[in-house]
């Protein structure tokens, strides 16, 4: 169910909002983690025991991180944590990707391609994981307390405005907010306002370009005129498209009390490729830099090193957002020209 849906605009939402105000502020997370969990298994109801159980495991292994002494010992609780977040990221968005892969290897060499059963790619998994490893590696780090509320961090992970598309987010960033946060009519009149902007940019303009990307991506023999129009349309619809989500999350954020950074900050004005990721995704750049970079050694070890720590950020980011070659290429791209872009 997406938010720009007849179903979610007339149905979900207004009924959600309406009991979450009527009830007190102590089972408002409750609400939140039912009419979440009500939302995810509406499109498919047997994915969300995955939704479950990554949240159960990253509480679990917040409560032993934290009473573990700094040690050998507690490094492998941590990187067997990771491991199995990021083996459960593996089998669901990339087996189907390496099989495809391997199959081509295999023919382009006469041999016979193995046999498999495509797997689903449960919506949202990329972010629910992603928020996941981060709350496990503050705790970690000793930056963040772990949360014994079990509830509160349930409805994090599952937080219905954030869970499909982002932004992506840290416990530490709405902690506070699920103890204590304000209601205001001006709140939520910023919420409704916030929430039809990115309404209109997702389907004013976004959908109204869809079309016309299609169009001009079908053209068995395009002319110049016509990659370029298809490549600026695509452009376009993309950035509608998806800052139009962000404003929607945020506003729904808003509309329930909860304050949301923002994630877009003029993208298209940017005039390198280091400002352009500093306004674009914003969350998930400041993701792939501290999660990312900097566990790889960020700038701590020379020039050479720092560049190979951006490419290689740069690859898995591209990855991260889709399982194909195309965007490995695409991250490879974007890795190679930051540094001499930001030299």
């Amino acid at each position: 169910m997406v938010f720009s849906s007849n179903v979610f605009l007339f149905l979900f939402l207004p009924l959600f909002l309406i009991v979450y105000y009527l009830l007190p502020f102590k089972a408002r997370s409750a609400w939140i983690l039912a009419g979440s969990y009500a939302l995810y298994g509406w499109w498919r109801l047997d994915c969300l025991w995955l939704l479950m159980a990554i949240t159960g495991v990253a509480y679990a292994y917040g409560l032993v991180l934290d009473r573990q002494p700094d040690g050998p010992k507690r490094r492998w609780t941590l990187i067997s944590a990771i491991v199995l977040n990021l083996g459960a990221l593996a089998y669901f968005k990339y087996a189907n990707f390496g099989i495809e892969s391997f199959n081509a290897l295999t023919t382009s060499l006469g041999l016979q391609a193995f046999s498999w059963t495509p797997i689903l790619l449960p919506i949202g998994l990329s972010f629910f994981i992603f928020h996941a490893i981060s709350y496990i590696v503050d705790v970690y780090r000793r930056e963040e307390p772990p949360t014994h509320k079990l509830l509160d961090f349930a409805a994090f992970i599952a937080l219905f405005p954030h869970l499909i598309a982002g932004p992506v987010l840290k416990y530490n960033l709405l902690a506070d907010q699920f103890r204590t946060r304000t209601h205001t009519l001006e709140k939520f009149s910023y919420g409704v306002t916030r929430f039809m902007t990115g309404f209109a940019k997702k389907v004013l303009i976004a959908d109204t370009i869809a079309p016309l990307v299609t169009a001009s991506f079908n053209q068995p023999d395009p002319t110049m005129a016509d990659a370029w129009l298809g490549a600026a349309a695509y452009t376009l619809q993309l950035y509608f498209d998806f800052s139009g989500y962000s404003d929607m999350a945020i506003g729904l954020a808003t509309m329930m009390g909860f304050k949301f950074p923002e994630n877009f900050n003029h993208p298209c004005i940017s005039r390198s490729i280091t400002e352009f990721w500093r306004r674009w995704h914003m969350s998930l750049s400041s993701w792939l830099r501290e999660y990312l970079y900097i566990s790889l050694g960020g700038n701590r070890y020379g020039r050479a090193r720092t560049y190979l720590n951006l490419w290689l950020t740069m690859v898995l980011g591209g990855l991260w957002h889709g399982a194909n070659w195309t965007f490995v290429l695409w991250g490879m791209w974007h890795g190679s020209i930051w540094p001499s872009n930001a030299a």
